[in-house]
């Protein structure tokens, strides 16, 4: 026989009971991400109070001059250098939109490769580097790619007598080798979602198509790519709604000189205007126009999500 208890609105079932008791202990357990998300993602914005202040290292808000929209008349003064580095942000997250489709490839190549060890080999061999410091493949690349680097001894050794190729300052070739970087990091890390997706993908369909006398070619456009394609959208949506977000580990090691004009991405010239240059409250403005317009392309693409797909993303 089942067990009632007694609750404001009635009798209902005991599991009820159980089942809340559950999902407590569940938020409870997520409480604490909670909190450390509020910490870092929503705390910093009040030092946008910052942004209408002259500021002054050790000195309380109250006592910093009010210069009001002081640093925002900045901003406009030195459009020309923001609109650079705007430029650099947004061809590195175009030249990553572009290939968007690679991990979704990639997953589809390993889930046919049928040899248990060899796949997870590959699958291991490329998840790896995701868990690589950036300083470290700098270091890495330093020793392959730099002026006296692997490859320019390799030169010197076939007879090359020129100057060897440096190509971590090569200015012309900056947006393709930090893309091919990115590719070689965090591909393996972003083809597990896929892989996911893959084996949520009803095995009926599978057999069907084999019944009906599909090929392997035929099989993967006709049933994977179309089960993978919602999975695929979603990354993508989310990707142009963080066209200005580049990161600043990547940018922040290999910048030198010879690249500086292509590699200085938004987040990197936020770093260095208020750490490098000192000037905190002008870097706290160009933080606002960052997440103001980072904010404005996830509900513009949301609302093309829901128009085109039937489904927001948020």
């Amino acid at each position: 026989m089942q067990e009632y208890s007694v609750m404001d609105e009635g009798i209902v079932p005991s599991k009820w009971n159980a089942r809340t008791r559950r999902g407590l202990k569940y938020l409870l357990i997520a409480l604490p991400f909670m909190v450390l998300a509020a910490a870092f993602y929503y705390v910093p914005l009040f030092s946008w109070a910052y942004a209408f202040f002259k500021y002054q290292l050790g000195h309380p808000i109250t006592d910093m001059p009010f210069v009001g929209l002081a640093n925002f008349r900045k901003l406009l003064a030195q459009w020309q250098e923001v609109a650079r580095v705007l430029r650099n942000t947004l061809a590195m997250s175009f030249l990553n939109i572009l290939c968007t489709p690679l991990p979704m490839i990639f997953a589809i190549m390993l889930n046919e490769v049928h040899h248990a060890r060899y796949k997870k080999f590959i699958q291991t061999a490329t998840t790896l580097p995701n868990f690589i410091s950036w300083f470290i493949v700098y270091e890495l690349a330093s020793a392959i790619f730099s002026s006296g680097g692997l490859i320019a001894v390799i030169q010197g050794r076939f007879g090359n007598v020129q100057t060897g190729t440096d190509i971590l300052g090569n200015n012309d070739i900056v947006w393709i080798f930090q893309l091919l970087l990115g590719i070689w990091k965090g591909l393996g890390w972003q083809a597990i979602i896929y892989l996911a997706a893959i084996s949520g993908i009803d095995q009926e369909l599978y057999d069907a198509a084999r019944v009906d006398g599909a090929d392997k070619m035929r099989t993967i456009m006709h049933v994977t790519v179309p089960g993978l394609m919602p999975t695929f959208m979603v990354l993508l949506l989310l990707q142009v709604s963080n066209l200005l977000n580049n990161g600043l580990d990547q940018y922040f090691v290999f910048y030198n000189p010879s690249v500086a004009d292509k590699i200085e991405v938004l987040d990197y010239y936020v770093y260095k205007i208020g750490i490098l240059v000192n000037d905190y409250s002008y870097s706290i403005v160009l933080g606002m126009f960052k997440t103001l317009i980072s904010v404005l392309l996830l509900f513009s693409v949301n609302g093309i999500s829901k128009k085109v797909r039937g489904e927001s993303i948020v």
